[in-house]
């Protein structure tokens, strides 16, 4: 994700810090201070921020360990203000397996909240409940209730929370994925109108949530039913044949004039066979003409971590690849060899085209 700084590597998944997280560091600085003009509350007001990020990655690693399981690595965990993401390189394709992964994250903030629970029985820590909040109460109550929290918000039957990939999960199990997506999705704004109306009295933070929860399920439905049109076409019907090659030993400087006459932007390196080497992409590009060293050449620049397609395989598996992926366009091989080019752009030209031919008179 741009604009994030990785900040650790655990069990081989990088943590990501988005550069927003620190608008509200200060944020939360500046509330605690304001309050009696005390250093001390603004350290115990970042503080326990930061102890509820940490939460935040448990629950984050709940859905990576659980993905691990049926054979899904993740590729990173990035914080942001509003929670975590951890981004997996699939989704689950098995229903039951999406409600194990969905469940996990919110299962960890259980035992959390359970363990919490347990300390404060065993110390007599416990204060009156209805005095008991995030804001309130002994620092390990407030971390009972934080948990408390994340459980009923992930838990709300609504795209992106994990609540609302358990609803198609189970859907799932007795529906079409598309129809069961379809249905989670329609569940999920509406539980967003009610929670933008009732945040129009209440508290204001609903509003915000309600829009989230509503581009969230209209983000998940979109995309299932961009899967469900691409599933089993071959990828000969839109991969691109007409494009341009390079070599390892080209000069940065030819590769501008391709660019620059072309639409072209992202390139296939391949060596003296035809064998995909590497890819040079725009920005990989931008920044090796940053350098301002003319003798530059393709080798210096080029990406050498790079997913290709073969051209048996169908459009919908690869199109997990050109989404999940840093680099938006696929080479696509034949026996090795390089045969066309897959993109993103022209995955979506050919949706285009397609719901154009199924409109009524359009025969």
């Amino acid at each position: 994700m741009k604009w994030a700084w990785r900040i650790a590597r655990i069990g081989g998944v990088d943590v990501f810090i988005h550069f927003t997280f620190l608008f509200l560091l200060v944020w939360i600085g500046i509330a605690h201070y304001s309050e009696r003009q005390e250093l001390a509350d603004v350290a115990e007001g970042i503080g326990f921020m930061l102890v509820i990020f940490l939460i935040v990655v448990l629950h984050e690693f709940g859905h990576s360990l659980a993905a691990r399981r049926f054979g899904i690595k993740t590729k990173d965990i990035t914080l942001l203000p509003i929670g975590g993401l951890a981004r997996l390189e699939r989704m689950p394709e098995k229903p039951r397996q999406e409600l194990v992964v969905a469940i996990a994250g919110p299962a960890v903030n259980v035992v959390l909240a359970v363990v919490f629970g347990i300390i404060l029985t065993l110390t007599g820590g416990w204060s009156p409940v209805e005095e008991i909040s995030v804001t309130g109460g002994s620092f390990m109550e407030r971390l009972f209730a934080v948990n408390l929290m994340l459980i009923i918000f992930n838990l709300l039957p609504a795209f992106p929370m994990d609540g609302g990939r358990v609803l198609r999960a189970l859907l799932a199990m007795r529906k079409p994925y598309a129809e069961a997506t379809r249905l989670a999705a329609t569940i999920g704004q509406g539980i967003a109108l009610v929670l933008g109306f009732v945040g129009l009295f209440v508290n204001p933070m609903l509003v915000f949530i309600a829009l989230f929860v509503w581009v969230g399920a209209a983000q998940e439905a979109q995309g299932v039913e961009t899967k469900s049109a691409l599933i089993g076409v071959p990828i000969d019907e839109l991969m691109i044949t007409r494009f341009q090659a390079l070599r390892p030993t080209d000069a940065l400087e030819t590769v501008v004039g391709y660019v620059l006459e072309g639409f072209q932007v992202d390139f296939p390196v391949i060596d003296g066979q035809g064998q995909v080497v590497g890819i040079l992409t725009r920005n990989g590009l931008l920044n090796a003409l940053a350098r301002r060293q003319p003798e530059l050449r393709v080798i210096d620049a080029m990406d050498t971590n790079f997913c290709v397609v073969d051209r048996s395989e169908t459009v919908d598996r690869a199109l997990q690849r050109l989404q999940t992926g840093d680099c938006s366009t696929l080479p696509v091989v034949d026996g090795g060899r390089l045969v066309g080019l897959l993109t993103v752009e022209n995955v979506g030209e050919f949706l285009l085209i397609k719901q154009a031919r199924m409109r009524p008179g359009s025969g």
